[in-house]
């Protein structure tokens, strides 16, 4: 599995958040990577959907909680980080 990484779709941004657009996915992605590491190193036997639910649950942990509120990612995306973290495809 390549490295997990957020992108925001333009089309539902704001103009303030468009100029934001590539500092805001690097946090977002920068989050999310450390929650997989910490999910994939805790991981033990979980379900799938536990793990989706632990994964974004550290991910939104690892945001300020203005960002964190607004921060709705693909839950299908993000599952699948949590099969590769399941099927050990996801390396440290």
């Amino acid at each position: 599995m390549s490295e997990p990484h957020v992108t925001l779709d333009p089309s539902g941004l704001s103009p303030a958040l468009e100029s934001l657009r590539g500092p805001l996915e690097e946090q977002l992605s920068s989050a999310l990577r450390a929650a997989t590491e910490r999910v994939r190193a805790g991981y033990a036997g979980e379900p799938v959907e536990e793990v989706c639910r632990r994964l974004l649950a550290e991910t939104r942990g690892g945001l300020h909680p203005d960002i964190a509120e607004g921060f709705t990612p693909d839950m299908d995306e993000f599952c699948r980080v949590a099969v590769a973290i399941v099927r050990h495809e996801v390396r440290h």
